[in-house]
């Protein structure tokens, strides 16, 4: 069957590798439908692995695909429907893990397209359990984007930052993947959105969105434009994914006891922070790490009610997998893009 694999950095191949066995007891075997791509990819496309890997890898974190075969012991899923895959190799069996809190686990095995082959192959087999079957009205691209694209940002926003309607929340990078599922949700509850972009076409799309106030980082200090939104009494919550470019910012941004959640470090792993500002107006940061699967199930259902919808840059074969990682290193991109196995 064909797989994308990393072979070295920054250097992909379609490749044959051998299709999997008939699934062992609790495995399934899913024919993988769309891949959807993330800054994960890019990380380790240009080398930045957080652990020892081999190559070469198959890519791909984030996707979908239809249960082809079960193995014995399977419940919860049957042959022929469409599932979205839980991208990390959790135990199942931790106190964690039992307890629904997944991206808790304390024995994971590694995330898939990282640290394990990940989901640009044909075909897989992985643990029964680490699939949520997608509800009526859901499609391929819907069910693809449910792990880490919607389920990251249901967590941060719920789990974690415990947002509420009528509150003001700035969105950094509204046109990332995450970034325009984060607009979508927190305004169908109520909220008042403000997010940053880095151009005008992105400024118009985001607030086709939904998006109250769209900021342009490059042309005006985002912490002053949302100082003035907010007359000077900052944001409830700050959804924060960019890292050192914008802690600083996003630290003024808050008001009185704010809390900023945050998920990804893509401009750099370390940065400085005033103590005092963080102590004196009593602000809280949360750190925030994938999903639990409770996350993709509820995203999905709201794709299923239209209340909130995948958006989708391109869509692309094995032949244009560089191109696209090159356009997400340089944020050239408005949502998602999808890897198709078609």
């Amino acid at each position: 069957m064909r797989a994308l694999q990393l072979v070295e950095d920054r250097r992909l191949e379609a490749t044959d590798v051998p299709s999997p066995p008939p699934p062992g007891p609790g495995e399934a075997t899913v024919g993988i439908r769309a891949v959807a791509l993330n800054h994960i990819d890019v990380w380790g496309w240009r080398g930045m692995a957080f652990a020892k890997r081999k190559m070469p890898l198959v890519i791909g974190a984030e996707a979908c695909g239809v249960v082809e075969q079960i193995g014995p012991g399977v419940s919860g899923v049957l042959p022929g429907q469409l599932v979205s895959i839980y991208g990390a190799h959790t135990c199942g069996l931790c106190r964690p893990c039992r307890e629904g809190r997944d991206n808790l686990c304390e024995h994971v095995g590694g995330v898939h397209g990282f640290h394990l082959d990940g989901f640009a192959q044909e075909r897989i087999n992985i643990p029964a359990r680490l699939l949520v079957p997608a509800p009526p009205g859901v499609d391929e691209i819907g069910a693809a984007v449910a792990p880490v694209t919607f389920g990251t940002v249901e967590h941060m926003l719920f789990d974690n930052a415990r947002l509420e309607p009528g509150e003001t929340i700035l969105i950094h990078a509204g046109g990332s993947g995450i970034g325009t599922a984060a607009i979508q949700l927190a305004k169908r509850m109520g909220c008042t959105v403000i997010t940053t972009v880095g151009s005008a076409e992105k400024m118009e799309k985001a607030a086709a969105l939904g998006a109250d106030h769209v900021i342009n980082y490059r042309e005006d200090r985002f912490e002053g434009a949302v100082r003035k939104l907010t007359a000077k009494k900052g944001v409830d919550v700050v959804f924060e994914h960019v890292g050192a470019d914008t802690w600083a910012g996003s630290m003024l941004s808050l008001k009185r006891g704010g809390r900023l959640v945050t998920c990804g470090s893509t401009s750099g792993v370390s940065t400085q922070m005033n103590l005092m500002q963080l102590f004196q107006q009593q602000l809280r940061i949360i750190g925030s790490f994938g999903c639990r699967m409770e996350n993709m199930a509820n995203a999905m259902q709201k794709m299923a009610r239209g209340l909130v919808r995948p958006v989708i840059d391109t869509e692309v074969g094995f032949d244009g997998i560089g191109q696209a990682l090159s356009r997400m290193e340089g944020r050239d991109v408005f949502g998602k893009i999808i890897l198709t196995m078609a």
